[in-house]
């Protein structure tokens, strides 16, 4: 995460259990508040599958005591949505329960479970058979700039006037570090550049982290055939593919037009909770275990 190091005030911690590492927590400080790490899309408490229930509340005491009596006063808490866990673990969400905290914010994840038959819209079956139509071709490609400088920054500009997350220059480190992991699939008609997506793959979930089309979309049917192409063929493997939030306005709006052609596709809804706990509370946790 160092490569945006200078946008966070660095507050991480490492767990460690007679000298063994058992969990980490990525966490950024903001004023006397710390926050599951505002550079990571997912994140919260990290552990392995080996930690059981017990210690997973010892592990979350011990952070929250530590957090109190370094003067810090708020927790904030990003959960993993459970997709991208690889063991059932879900130890986190009772804890909030128990240490009264406050749901502070619930996204919308759009998700489509590959081990099943999912039917799609006939919107989305047409715009498919138009991209076949009109001979369209997907490419992955080793690099960002096309799609980032051509498709990407322009359409956030013109539509939202924002930016990427990642930097052009950010996302070309990111892949350089973790070449199985981001990738680009660009999509060509006539040799031009009219769509693409940077997928973030992980191993049960490929997520569409940035899509973005020109304005010959809606008749070129390119997005439709790119997501149909990575959906059945290149991640017909994983167990999910997660198109990300439709969510604005922190979270409290929809975007429908968004989410009404994710859904086209068979995606139904995953969310990821975002909490603020006291962490003063932390003696809450004494009294669970009988």
């Amino acid at each position: 995460m160092e490569y945006h190091s200078d946008r966070f005030k660095e507050a991480s911690l490492l767990i460690f259990r007679n000298d063994k590492l058992v969990a980490v927590f990525p966490m950024n400080a903001v004023g006397n508040t710390v926050i599951s790490h505002q550079g990571l899309t997912y994140g919260g408490l990290l552990f392995g599958t080996n930690v059981k229930f017990n210690h997973v509340l010892a592990i979350f005491r011990a952070v929250l005591k530590h957090l109190s009596e370094s003067k810090i006063t708020t927790l904030g808490l990003k959960v993993l949505p459970d997709i991208y866990a690889s063991f059932p673990n879900d130890e986190l969400k009772y804890l909030m329960f128990i240490l009264q905290a406050k749901l502070e914010r619930r996204d919308v994840l759009s998700v489509i479970p590959l081990s099943e038959v999912v039917k799609r819209s006939k919107d989305r079956k047409e715009g498919t058979k138009r991209g076949v139509k009109n001979g369209l071709v997907v490419k992955e490609e080793t690099q960002m700039e096309g799609f980032w400088k051509s498709l990407l920054e322009v359409n956030l500009q013109q539509k939202y006037k924002t930016k990427p997350v990642h930097s052009l220059e950010e996302i070309q480190l990111l892949k350089s570090r973790f070449p199985k992991n981001i990738r680009q699939f660009n999509v060509y008609y006539k040799n031009r550049l009219v769509a693409g997506t940077t997928i973030f793959e992980t191993e049960h979930v490929a997520h569409s982290q940035y899509i973005s089309g020109n304005n010959e979309n809606n008749t070129l049917g390119s997005l439709d055939f790119l997501h149909s192409y990575l959906i059945d063929t290149v991640f017909k493997d994983k167990k999910y593919f997660d198109f990300g939030i439709s969510n604005e306005n922190a979270g409290k709006n929809i975007n429908s037009g968004l989410l009404y052609w994710k859904e086209g596709f068979g995606a139904r809804t995953v969310t990821q909770d975002f909490y603020s706990i006291q962490t003063n509370k932390y003696t809450l946790l004494d009294a669970v275990l009988l």
